[in-house]
C-alpha cells in the first residue's frame, strides 16, 4: 500500500493529472493496481483519539498537522523492491511537475495472518 503524504497542499495541475491518469491505466491494464484515491482536505474529517485514558473526537482541521495523508493505492506487486520502485517512478512525477510540492510516499505491505 502506498499511503501519500504531503506539507503543502497544491491546487489541480493538468500534467500531473494526465500523467497520474496514465500511470494508473497502465498499472491497472497490468493488474497491480487493486485501488487507490486521493482524500478530502482535513477541514473535512476528523480524528477520534485516545490519550491520556480518554477518548476524544477533534474535527479538523487539526493544528498539530505537519504532514496530511492526501491519498492512497493499494497494490499487489512481487516484493518490496517493485513497490520502492513504482513508488519513485509516482513521487518522479510530483518532483517534475510540481517542484515546489513537498510530501513522501510511505511503502507498506498488508500484514499476513488472521486472528
Amino acid at each position: 500500500m502506498f499511503i501519500v503524504k504531503s506539507v503543502n497542499s497544491m491546487g489541480p495541475n493538468p500534467k500531473l493529472s494526465e500523467e497520474m491518469q496514465r500511470l494508473t491505466k497502465r498499472e491497472v491494464e497490468a493488474g497491480r493496481l487493486l485501488d487507490n484515491g486521493a482524500l478530502t482536505p482535513i477541514s473535512q474529517g476528523a480524528e477520534v483519539r485516545v490519550a491520556g485514558g480518554r477518548l476524544r473526537v477533534i474535527d479538523g482541521p487539526y493544528a498539530e498537522a505537519k504532514e496530511v495523508v492526501g491519498g492512497y493505492a493499494v497494490f499487489e506487486l512481487k516484493d518490496k523492491e517493485e513497490a520502492v520502485a513504482s513508488a519513485v517512478e509516482f513521487m518522479q512525477l510530483h518532483k517534475d511537475l510540481l517542484p515546489e510540492w513537498e510530501g513522501t510516499c510511505e511503502v507498506r505491505a498488508f500484514a499476513q495472518g488472521g486472528p
